[in-house]
């Protein structure tokens, strides 16, 4: 079996599913186009029945247990010995068919998203060491770089979508100039990220282009070391093998563009909308950090996350939790939990507490946090730098949120601005800037 692809070692179901267990039945379903549209009500009504700790039931009717309190969540992420990450251990698989939806966020695959213990804080590691050694200053100027480059194929139109054209391209254009991919071969690349993340039947063709052009970098940095991300996993000291190397490039790929990209877009969105932002309109950049940290607070690109497996029976917040059960991390209605209502206004835009990037040993490893704050931060200092007057081309209410109760994100965010001021213009050393307004 290739080393990528997931497993569960589990029988296929041949009849209908069984009836939800006793606990879970008088649970909520957590599926479905009402849910996935505005999420928020259901969160709001499970806290009333439940409290922090919900039975909920996923796609099929499948039991699981939905973590919607900052502390309880706080406390399930940071005890990892009691709720951990292998998959293998769920006692639904002989529920779970190949055509289950959510089927790619719960099969194994032998990366460091599922690793446990010494083996997921050696991969961890080795990722948080490749990701630190790189420079701010050079990230910055990377991101600027690829900012700049998608607002010149769309300055002198006058008009554009900032999700499709803009936001959603900047996160793997990144990674791949890290990754030290080819400039000629960076679209296609980030094409095929773009499409491996959708539901379309091109997902998979597109995902296995990645996992091929991800094994010949690995293969050719092997051979001849540079200084990039793959050369600095291949040669750490955790003896990382090139298989390791090659799917956990895929998971840091892919768990910057979706969070990332929305990460823009949402804020972006925010900054078009909300008066308390127009000053940054107006060529001001001192409220960008904090429309950034409020989106991650109110509108978090990664709602919820699956999960965490119980290790052996437990109570949580008064749930009677089995061995195998499953966990919903509900991220984004713990950062909306009111016992963290202090009556401070200022909270939203300064205080950085939110579950966003996961907490504990499984969260996003130090730095990937910073690295996606600069490459948002970049992004949408950049856009409002070359467009000071970039303005929303349709009403609000016209706006639509893609049908997910796992990522929060727009299909376009269509926008207008005065062409003129978008365009550079070339330096006496001949390279580009943006004319001054």
């Amino acid at each position: 079996m290739n080393d990528t692809t997931g497993t569960r070692d589990a029988p296929q179901p041949d009849a209908a599913p069984p009836p939800p267990a006793a606990d879970h039945e008088d649970a909520m379903r957590l599926y479905g186009p009402d849910v996935a549209r505005d999420p928020v009500p259901l969160y709001e009504e499970m806290r009333r029945r439940f409290g922090p700790v919900a039975p909920v039931l996923l796609d099929g009717d499948v039991p699981a247990w939905f973590v919607l309190g900052y502390r309880e969540l706080h406390h399930v992420a940071g005890h990892p010995e009691w709720f951990a990450r292998d998959c293998r251990r769920w006692n639904q698989w002989d529920r779970i068919g190949d055509d289950w939806p959510l089927l790619p966020y719960v099969v194994w695959t032998p990366s460091v998203m599922f690793a446990e213990g010494d083996e997921h804080r050696r991969r961890a590691g080795a990722i948080g060491d490749a990701l630190a050694a790189t420079g701010r200053a050079h990230l910055h100027t990377l991101c600027r770089q690829v900012a700049d480059d998608l607002v010149d194929r769309f300055a002198q139109d006058g008009e554009a979508d900032l999700i499709g054209q803009y936001a959603h391209r900047i996160p793997a254009g990144v990674i791949a100039r890290l990754y030290g991919i080819p400039a000629q071969e960076v679209p296609g690349l980030v094409e095929d990220n773009l499409l491996s993340l959708d539901t379309n039947p091109e997902a998979a063709l597109a995902h296995q282009r990645i996992l091929e052009r991800m094994r010949r970098v690995v293969a050719q940095r092997r051979e001849h070391p540079r200084d990039d991300i793959p050369s600095l996993l291949l040669n750490h000291p955790a003896g990382l093998t090139d298989e390791e190397v090659v799917v956990d490039l895929l998971v840091i790929m892919s768990a910057a563009q979706a969070p990332t990209g929305n990460w823009i877009g949402n804020t972006l969105r925010l900054m078009l909308l909300d008066d308390d932002f127009s000053l940054t309109l107006q060529g001001g950049r001192s409220s960008a950090g904090e429309a950034l940290n409020e989106v991650l607070w109110k509108n978090t690109p990664t709602q919820n996350f699956i999960g965490r497996w119980a290790v052996q029976s437990c109570e949580l917040s008064g749930r009677r939790i089995r061995q195998g059960d499953l966990l919903v991390l509900g991220l984004a209605a713990a950062n909306g939990d009111p016992r963290l209502n202090t009556g401070d206004l200022d909270m939203h835009a300064t205080n950085r507490a939110q579950m966003s990037f996961g907490h504990g040993e499984h969260g996003c490893p130090f730095p990937a946090p910073v690295i996606a704050e600069t490459i948002a931060r970049t992004a949408v200092e950049t856009l409002l730098d070359r467009l000071p007057d970039v303005r929303m081309a349709v009403a609000p209410e016209q706006l639509r949120w893609r049908p997910s109760i796992w990522m929060r994100g727009l299909y376009e965010l269509p926008a207008r601005f005065s062409a003129a001021l978008g365009v550079r213009h070339r330096t006496a050393a001949g390279s580009t800037a943006a004319p001054t307004a």
